[in-house]
């Protein structure tokens, strides 16, 4: 994610486990629109300046003791959310949103929107160059990006294949949360079926850049 992000840009930033698949499922369960800080610091200045908004995120994959709820669409599917505001704080996904800095639109985009996400640029910005930033180093975020790409132009990817390249990137993830003392590990296996779960969202999540952060809306 070190690359830089070109301007003048349709730039769509994936990440497949979790941040985007949260942010999918909370625009699911009724969230009007979601704030991405590019750091949990970020998310908590948010939070002091907005206070009747949750904060949802991460650190090192687990939840902060002052956050709301964890960085998990398990969280999210199960949590009364209808006609709420959000702040999400994430180590990659909301980082990686504040890297584009005068994109010609700017998406978050997992697994669960990913068709949508193509149809939305397809429709509003045809011919426009774009830019896929993988937050993550893992085979899930690749396999999503290749997906994407192949979608917009005008192929027909197997959906078999990007299923593999989630369930590729978990066993990646697994194994280097087993090298971590049993506090530090993160249990995805509840949150890998939401995940892996492409296209339920039938929208995208287009992003306004702000002075400090980045809003997501679902369109």
């Amino acid at each position: 994610m070190d690359e830089v992000v070109p301007a003048g840009t349709v730039v769509v930033v994936i990440d497949v486990i979790r941040a985007f698949t949260t942010a999918a499922v909370a625009f699911e369960r009724g969230v009007t629109e979601i704030s991405c800080a590019p750091s949990v610091r970020g998310g908590r200045d948010l939070r002091r300046r907005y206070p009747d908004r949750l904060l949802v995120g991460e650190v090192d994959g687990l939840k902060p003791a002052d956050f709301d709820f964890g960085n998990s669409p398990l969280e999210m599917s199960a949590a009364e959310l209808r006609g709420r505001r959000l702040i999400q704080a994430t180590s990659n996904g909301t980082v990686g949103l504040a890297r584009a800095e005068r994109p010609v639109a700017l998406l978050a985009a997992s697994a669960r929107n990913v068709s949508a996400t193509a149809g939305w640029i397809a429709r509003h910005h045809p011919g426009v160059p774009r830019t896929l930033i993988c937050t993550g180093r893992t085979a899930e975020d690749r396999a999503c990006a290749n997906y994407l790409n192949d979608l917009l132009d005008g192929g027909a990817p197997e959906r078999a294949d990007l299923v593999a390249g989630i369930v590729a990137g978990a066993a990646e993830h697994e194994r280097a949360y087993a090298l971590l003392p049993e506090r530090a590990r993160v249990d995805l296996s509840e949150d890998l079926a939401f995940c892996r779960d492409v296209d339920r969202s039938p929208f995208a999540m287009v992003g306004e850049v702000r002075d400090d952060h980045v809003v997501l809306t679902r369109a």
